[in-house]
Formats: C-alpha cells, sequence, structure tokens
C-alpha cells in the first residue's frame, strides 16, 4: 500500500511519516509512506493509494478531491489532534479506514 502525505513544503510531516513507518512496521504491514509538498499533489498522487493532507493545507482539500476523486483515490485532511501529537498510529488507523472504506 502506497500512503501520500500532503503538506506546505513536505518535510513538517517527516516526523510523523517515521511514526507511521514505525506502527506499520508494529503490525507487520507492509506500505510505503511518503510526504511530498502540496504543489506537487497532482503529478505524485496518481500512484498512491491513498492521500492525507496537513491541517496547514486544507484549503487544498476540494482541489486534491477533484484531482484524487478522477484518479479513484481516497483522500482527507489529517484530523488536527493526531498530527499535533504525531500520533503515527491514529493517522495510519485513519489512512487504512479511508482505503476500505472507499473499496
Amino acid at each position: 500500500m502506497k500512503i501520500k502525505l500532503f503538506c506546505n513544503a513536505g518535510m513538517s510531516t517527516s516526523l510523523l511519516v517515521e511514526r507511521m513507518k514505525e506502527a506499520a512496521a508494529k503490525r507487520g504491514l507492509e506500505v510505503s509512506i511518503v510526504a511530498y509538498p502540496e504543489s506537487t499533489l497532482e503529478a505524485e498522487v496518481k500512484d498512491c493509494d491513498v492521500a492525507l493532507l496537513g491541517p496547514q493545507v486544507r484549503y487544498v482539500l476540494g482541489k486534491a478531491q477533484a484531482v484524487c476523486g478522477e484518479l479513484g483515490i481516497p483522500v482527507d485532511v489529517i484530523p488536527m489532534q493526531f498530527y499535533g501529537m504525531v500520533n503515527g498510529e491514529a493517522v495510519l488507523d485513519h489512512a487504512l479506514e479511508l482505503v476500505k472504506n472507499h473499496q
């Protein structure tokens, strides 16, 4: 499974990405989790299973829904409480739930 996170510059989510990878490894899940700047969403989202937006770029949700909708990719904003606490476990659960509900 490929999970892509989009934020301001692709850097602010790096710790969250690491925590998500740790959570996935504990569960024995094979996932690829990478962060990108939101400005690259159209180019980078094409080959993922789910896209997540950092709360600071929630203003691009409409655009992201249009782009991802055409590709059949679920997209949502990471809940602020999970993002702020760098809760990789909860964000991973959120991503998995989006994929499950999208099928």
